[in-house]
């Protein structure tokens, strides 16, 4: 997408990113029955703090249009990354945005990141029955079903692990 700029989300995109990421959450039926995870994904200063959030931002009119918050194993938010990985998490497009490739910029983001560290992989586990738009998103990035990373959080919540192998340095 033309007009787009992918960089470090700053204070004041916070309240952006927490309305964003919640209501593309609740948009794709995540959040039902979700045991708290809507303070989660709203609690951007805390993401913040121990990874990196990303912004998407439209270049002409500065709006936030989607979000991701990018980790490294043994850091707070990492679920599936071990030793020579990175991951990330809560990739979210505002609705209004979806369907003009702020997704797979934030996830390129990710992926250049990932690599400019000298990972070896990059993780992601999405939800079983996430939009079959995102899955293939991920599946034309290159990542593939890591089924060993499988896990769920939560009774009803079942979440697929994906890797992209990223070429070495």
């Amino acid at each position: 997408m033309t007009g787009l700029l992918v960089r470090r989300a700053e204070s004041a995109d916070f309240p952006s990113v927490a309305r964003l990421t919640v209501a593309a959450y609740e948009a794709d039926g995540q959040l039902k029955g979700e045991h708290g995870y809507g303070a989660v994904l709203a609690d951007v200063s805390t993401r913040a703090a121990s990874g990196e959030v990303l912004v998407a931002v439209d270049e002409t009119t500065g709006a936030v249009l989607g979000s991701v918050t990018f980790v490294l194993p043994g850091t707070p938010f990492a679920e599936l990354s071990g030793p020579g990985e990175a991951e990330f998490r809560m990739l979210a497009v505002d609705p209004a945005a979806q369907g003009r490739g702020v997704g797979a910029a934030l996830v390129q983001a990710c992926v250049d990141r990932a690599a400019e560290l000298g990972c070896a992989a990059l993780m992601i586990c999405v939800r079983a029955g996430m939009a079959a738009s995102a899955h293939r998103l991920y599946e034309r990035l290159g990542f593939v079903r890591a089924p060993e990373k499988d896990w769920s959080p939560v009774a009803g919540v079942d979440l697929l692990g994906l890797r992209l192998e990223l070429p070495p340095r």
